[in-house]
């Protein structure tokens, strides 16, 4: 099964707290990364499941973390993992990772995107950047993203999978998944649903 999932920002101490940006109600960046890696690990099962993160994986201004550091979360996290270049993300440390690679079946555990990736689900293509994407008339196509934490695109079709996402909100039973819940895609299909319905709602009220 594919999961999906952007902006996990371990480690960045600067996101604790409530702030409009990505509002982190954590005591320290130790329990913010335990969270994250629990709710993880509660829904992919490592033997068969691949999670695309959207780029941004950890960061912190003040104190960056090492990539020995980096590398010790993300060698806790359930199934194989493909990353995709976030704006925080960097070459050398895909270089460090991919060097330090700690298997997976058989095969590598990470794999790597500079820009994005596509796949299909359901009749319906999910390209996924880090940044969002204005696609225009788009017909069966989704744009799965990160980058803007709590904010959404005013477009149905541009899906923010981030952590701190406010679509996640629009459908009852996934805002009700432990925070830091990677997506699944029949998730993210219902999150398409569910966002058409609330921009629809949203014109109607505007024009009234």
């Amino acid at each position: 099964m594919n999961y999906f999932i952007a902006d996990t920002h371990f480690f960045h101490a600067d996101l604790l707290g409530n702030n409009q940006f990505a509002p982190r109600l954590f005591d320290s960046v130790a329990a913010m990364n335990d969270a994250m890696i629990q709710a993880w690990n509660a829904r992919v099962d490592d033997e068969n499941d691949r999670v695309y993160h959207l780029g941004d994986i950890a960061m912190n201004p003040q104190a960056m973390p090492t990539e020995e550091a980096v590398l010790a979360i993300l060698t806790q996290l359930h199934g194989q993992i493909d990353f995709i270049k976030g704006n925080h993300d960097y070459q050398a440390r895909f270089k460090f990772l991919h060097a330090n690679d700690p298997g997976w079946h058989g095969r590598p555990k990470f794999l790597f995107h500079s820009v994005g990736t596509i796949i299909k689900d359901d009749h319906t293509q999910f390209i996924m950047t880090h940044y969002p994407m204005v696609l225009g008339i788009t017909k069966q196509t989704l744009n799965l993203h990160g980058h803007i934490h709590h904010s959404m695109m005013p477009i149905a079709e541009d899906i923010n999978v981030g952590v701190d996402a406010p679509e996640r909100a629009l459908v009852p039973e996934i805002a009700a998944l432990p925070w830091g819940s990677p997506l699944s895609a029949a998730e993210i299909h219902r999150l398409f649903a569910a966002k058409q319905a609330f921009l629809k709602a949203y014109a109607t009220e505007s024009n009234n």
